[in-house]
Parts: structure tokens; C-alpha cells; sequence
């Protein structure tokens, strides 16, 4: 049976219900097709929104703590919320008024707790490195237990969650607009990864592992429709 996501009142869909998902499939698709998100959390008092990259595991996604995570430790319990946006393209129709963009983003809530078991923290930040560079977490160095001691990790649920996706040509095609004469359609947004660019102090000789030279030349961010998977 396909799980869905229980609606809360910060994941209800009150404008453009028709684009909105409350199905889980739906998000591991928006999360599984990149690795920045921004977190937003209550700093001193002010709302301030952080980027930050992440990784998901199972039920949960993990996120580099940073000032989010001085902020949880001094108002624990506090709510905070993920997003994650990939841009598709520029819907420009015959008015500027039926301009829009193409899109697919998720939307996280609730409230993040600070990873402190050591196991589970470098499972997290194994997901967080794999998330964005598959292949990577064994190919390099792992982190040293001061490593981890000096990493702040934060574990957020994703049970409450709602996704919406934008997709297709402008609104106006059969409306009164359609006789300006104007063009009208989707400029499309591709990101794609370029070649990789070597430390100027690697020594000569050391080439990129096949994990990351694959890469060069693919797009990030999946495709819509394509189960969101990133490359």
C-alpha cells in the first residue's frame, strides 16, 4: 500500500492544492534528487535561514548543525523547517501576471534533536556524504573520533512533510491572451556538473576515482518524472 503523510496543520495545502503531494513517494523523490537544503531556525529571537547540505536515511534526514545546532541546544524543543527546491524552468506566458516557474520542493517540520551516539553520527554523515558525491565515503579518509567530537549533527523526522511540483506550459493558451501574438512558453533549467578540478597541490599523476569523473557532464537534480534521482 502507498504510504502517505499525515497532514498537520503547518503541511495542510491551502493555495494550489492541485500541485501538492502528501505521499511519501513524492518526497523521497524531491529529497533523493540533491544534497542543499535550507533550514529554517529561531536564532536569538530572529528567524534566520540556513543552507546547509543533508542526507537521508530511512525515516530521517540529517543536516550539518552549524548555528542551528547552538540555537536547539539553548531553546531545545524548538520547531524548525527543511526545505529542498529544484528548479525545472521559467514558465513565461502572453501576461506577466500567468508567469511562473517550474519546480518540484518539499517542505519539512519539526523538531530536530543533536546526534550524539557516536555510531550514529557517522552513519549520518556517511548519508550526508553519499547523498552528494556517491562513492565518496569510502574512497577518502573517514572521520577521526576527534572529528566527530568537533561535528555538530542534527536528525530531523520526516513524518511531517508536505511536497508540491510545477510542471508544464503557461495557463493562458485559451484565454483572451492567446490572440497577442506573442511567443509563450517553458525556458528550461538544467544544472550540470562540470569537469572535476584538481587541488593545485595534488601531486601529478592522481586522477579522479571513477565515482566522481562519471559524474562530469550529467545533470543534477534529476529530471521530473524520473524518480529524482540526482546525475
Amino acid at each position: 500500500m502507498e504510504q502517505e503523510l499525515e497532514v498537520t496543520e503547518r503541511t495542510r495545502l491551502r493555495r494550489m492544492r492541485e500541485k501538492g503531494s502528501h505521499r511519501r513517494a513524492d518526497l523521497d523523490a524531491v529529497l533523493g534528487a540533491g544534497f542543499l537544503c535550507h533550514l529554517g531556525v529561531v536564532v536569538d529571537g530572529a528567524p534566520m535561514v540556513v543552507p546547509t547540505v543533508y542526507g537521508v536515511d530511512g525515516d530521517c534526514v540529517y543536516v550539518h548543525g552549524s548555528v542551528a545546532s547552538r540555537s536547539l541546544v539553548r531553546a531545545p524543543g524548538a520547531v524548525v523547517c527543511l526545505s529542498v527546491t529544484h528548479v525545472d524552468g521559467l514558465v513565461l506566458a502572453r501576461s506577466v501576471f500567468e508567469h511562473g516557474v517550474n519546480y518540484r520542493s518539499a517542505m519539512i517540520y519539526g523538531v530536530p534533536r543533536l546526534v550524539t551516539d557516536p555510531e550514529e553520527k557517522l552513519s549520518g554523515l556517511r548519508a550526508l556524504t553519499e547523498q552528494s558525491a556517491p562513492g565518496q565515503w569510502e574512497y577518502v579518509r573517514q572521520p577521526s573520533r576527534k572529528e566527530l567530537a568537533a561535528t555538530a549533527l542534527l536528525a530531523l523526522d520526516l513524518a511531517e512533510a508536505s511536497v508540491k511540483v510545477a510542471s508544464g506550459p503557461p495557463d493562458d493558451g485559451e484565454g483572451p491572451d492567446a490572440e497577442l501574438g506573442v511567443w509563450a512558453g517553458v525556458l528550461p533549467l538544467v544544472t550540470r556538473f562540470g569537469a572535476p578540478v584538481a587541488d593545485p597541490l595534488l601531486p601529478a599523476g592522481i586522477e579522479p576515482p571513477a565515482h566522481i569523473a562519471e559524474r562530469a557532464g550529467t545533470v543534477f537534480g534529476g529530471v521530473p518524472g524520473d524518480g529524482g534521482v540526482a546525475g
